[in-house]
């Protein structure tokens, strides 16, 4: 039968949910009608078999319907001029593809499509010998969902798509290609329409522009060993030191000076006039030198999922699956990561699974429904950061999120996720007044969804990619997060232990003369060490809103103030877990973190400085080289005290040891008074080397010491066999390592 009118105003009004049932070919009386949509055309012809027939219209005046002399479905194009231009181009209607099967929409509807980014989003395929792009987008309330592009005009009647379950919307496009620019028209059940980029777009625009890119992904690697070798390594025996960075103002180029790689210059602030991002390639060249040199083992990225706002450091992402084109391409990203693993450094990503912008292009309102988020402000909403929090109770929210953590391990080879503000998602209250949050349905606090969630998200992460890092931002108390799932953990294998960097922090913000009296700061964080793997972090949130930068925290004139520094930063690579140290700490930056403008580059040229990056460069080497300090990171028998009682003196001695008994001594002496004798209990006889002295000269320190190291004397001492008498620097920790003599 011909098109109904009813059918042909559906069309026109992109009200049909499958128009494909309509527009295309279609057996008609024994013979094949081809009907097509083209809004104000001027000419509107068949081409096929060598032949060009005239398009009529129908009863709309853009709609056009021709029954053709053919019996059989057959290839043909359209020649048409209209207010694209003059093209001939074949008819996305023609082609009844899909990438989705029963099987992967069962696996969306339960939540366990793990590699939906192979399904949604916009991918370049060929379909009976013709190339084009299949656009695929979630949006089950939706009226309709059109394609947007340079290629309609960015018209919404141009390209509508089809609806299938569950809630699905698809089409397949020939004759688009990677680098394609697009949208979605998305129209709510009352038909007023929004236009959103793409949920699982790979690619977007540099902001202010919004709208998402084709791109394939395709990359050829050169980091096989390393992702083997990480499938066979229990990351929690090995080293971790994480150099935090955000790569939009790490350092900055000149818009004087593009990139050669070829990318387009990105100003990067007005605070910074004439200033421009670098290029992933350009931080390949500069950055990943840097860390190496200093000796760090894992990069850590700030955000670097799409985010329309400068300021919010990443943390406010809006496109999940694209990497921001801030800095470059996603092959240009790849190739960062790549860079990293080939001189040995892993790249962890943080990841904001919490919330989300408002923003309109993005998912916040997706379909004209809560889609995403929970309808109820009092459980979908975070006032104080005017984002939206996802629904975790919805199985294809779930799906959509763990689908693109798994997406950042295979597609960009990340070596770990530092999961942000994960206490937000724990609890239903957080930063709530009373009444303005809504209570599980056992009457706690607890977010059961959010619970379930993680549970779900690290089964399925531990499953696919062995050895790899999940870390917490978890600042409470919540039990187990780093325990696994079959034993009720949330399946963390690293928390960023806020206690033990509150508490230092406190501490070392007094003169040295009233530590005597908070003793326990020192001390306290050892009584719960053991119950979670942690992460000691000094991280960016310790050096912005007037917080200080790491020198400003210190008491005393510049000397005591980074004396203090190279005490901290020495005891941290000492304690038990692994490390974390934000960009510019590692030489002492004098002001706060500015997310518009460089690192304060010039004061390397002070020795206090620089002996402070050679301080972390000798630190970052010895937690590689001594296995006392990283192998039992997490287990009690790796450490004991000597002696954590001399508050006196403000002075504590502890023993990081191995399984088989390697170890080292750590005496910290946190006031400015040297002490030349001070006796010290050590559990071996033999010759303690001093393999680091923070207050040695290289360094930037007074020089004092014990000359290279000090024989234990076969005097029992703090309940240990021998004991050593050491000279114990001004605010500087000494590591020491026994060497036993022979028989």
């Amino acid at each position: 039968m011909p098109a109904s009118l009813d059918e042909i105003y559906q069309i026109a009004e992109t009200r049909h949910p499958y128009p494909h049932r309509v527009l295309g070919i279609h057996p008609q009386d024994g013979k094949m009608a081809v009907r097509a949509y083209f809004p104000q055309a001027s000419v509107v012809e068949l081409v096929a078999g060598g032949q060009i027939f005239p398009m009529p219209r129908s009863e709309h005046p853009d709609f056009y319907e021709l029954l053709t002399e053919f019996d059989q479905p057959f290839s043909y194009q359209f020649h048409v001029i209209d207010l694209i231009g003059e093209r001939t181009i074949y008819d996305p209607y023609a082609f009844d593809f899909s990438l989705w099967t029963e099987f992967d929409r069962y696996l969306f509807g339960e939540g366990n499509h793990h590699h939906l980014y192979d399904k949604l989003g916009a991918h370049v395929v060929t379909v009976a010998g013709v190339e084009g792009v299949f656009f695929a987008v979630w949006a089950p309330h939706a009226r309709s969902v059109s394609v947007l592009g340079d290629f309609n005009h960015w018209d919404g009647r141009r390209h509508p798509m089809r609806r299938e379950q569950p809630g699905v919307w698809e089409l397949f496009i020939p004759g688009l290609g990677e680098g394609t620019h697009y949208k979605y028209e998305v129209r709510n059940s009352h038909g007023h329409p929004y236009e959103k980029s793409d949920p699982v777009g790979f690619q977007q625009e540099i902001r202010p522009r919004t709208a998402s890119i084709v791109n394939s992904l395709a990359y050829t690697w050169n980091d096989r060993q390393w992702l083997e070798r990480r499938t066979q390594t229990n990351p929690l025996k090995e080293a971790i030191s994480v150099y935090e960075c955000h790569l939009g103002s790490w350092m900055h180029g000149s818009m004087d000076h593009p990139p050669k790689d070829g990318y387009t210059c990105v100003p990067a602030a007005d605070l910074k006039p004439g200033a421009r991002f670098l290029t992933y390639r350009e931080l390949a060249e500069k950055l990943i030198p840097y860390v190496k040199s200093i000796g760090f083992t894992h990069i850590e990225l700030l955000p670097v999922a799409e985010h329309p706002f400068d300021g919010s450091w990443g943390y406010q992402v809006i496109g999940y699956y694209a990497a921001t084109s801030r800095y470059g391409t996603p092959q240009d990203f790849m190739y960062f990561v790549d860079r990293c693993h080939q001189e040995g450094i892993g790249v962890i990503v943080d990841w904001v699974p919490g919330h989300f912008p408002k923003d309109g292009h993005g998912l916040a309102f997706f379909d004209g429904t809560h889609l995403y988020e929970h309808a109820d402000p009092r459980q979908g909403e975070h006032k104080e950061w005017g984002t939206l929090i996802f629904n975790y109770t919805r199985n294809e929210v779930r799906n959509y999120l763990i689908a693109n953590a798994l997406f950042w391990f295979e597609k960009y080879h990340i070596d770990g996720i530092r999961v942000d503000a994960v206490s937000s998602m724990l609890y239903v209250d957080y930063c709530r007044a009373e009444g303005d949050y809504v209570l599980n349905e056992y009457g706690g606090r607890e977010n059961l969804g959010a619970i379930n969630f993680l549970r779900q998200l690290h089964e399925a992460l531990f499953h696919y990619f062995p050895g790899i890092l999940s870390i917490a931002e978890e600042a409470t108390a919540w039990p187990m997060c780093t325990w696994p799932t079959h034993l009720g953990g949330l399946g963390f294998n690293l928390k960023w232990n806020m206690g033990w960097m509150h508490d230092m922090l406190d501490y070392f913000h007094l003169d040295p003369w009233f530590r005597q009296f908070h003793q326990n700061n020192v001390t306290f964080s050892i009584m719960y060490a053991f119950t979670e793997n942690f992460m000691l972090a000094l991280s960016h949130d310790e050096v912005v809103h007037g917080k200080s930068p790491m020198p400003g925290k210190m008491p005393g004139d510049d000397w005591q103030k980074f004396a203090n520094l190279r005490c901290l930063y020495s005891f941290m690579f000492t304690h038990p877990g692994k490390k974390t140290l934000f960009m510019g700490m590692e030489f002492g930056q004098w002001s706060e973190w500015n997310v518009w403008g460089d690192l304060e580059w010039h004061l390397l040229q002070y020795p206090v400085h620089s002996g402070l990056v050679k301080l972390l460069t000798d630190l970052n080497q010895l937690l590689k080289d001594e296995r006392s300090l990283h192998e039992e990171d997490f287990s009690p028998e790796g450490f004991y005290w000597i002696d954590c009682s001399d508050n006196r003196n403000s002075v504590v001695s502890f023993v990081r040891r191995t399984l088989d008994n390697d170890l080292v001594v750590t005496v910290c002496n946190f006031t400015p008074i040297l002490h030349h004798s001070y006796r010290i209990g050590v559990p071996l006889p033999g010759f303690y080397r001093e393999i680091l002295n923070s207050d040695a000269t290289i360094y930037g320190g007074s020089g004092a010491g014990n000359m290279g190291g000090k024989e234990a004397l076969a005097e029992s001492y703090h309940g240990q066999p021998y004991s050593l008498d050491l000279c114990l620097p001004p605010l500087a920790t000494l590591i020491l390592k026994p060497t036993i003599p022979s028989k």
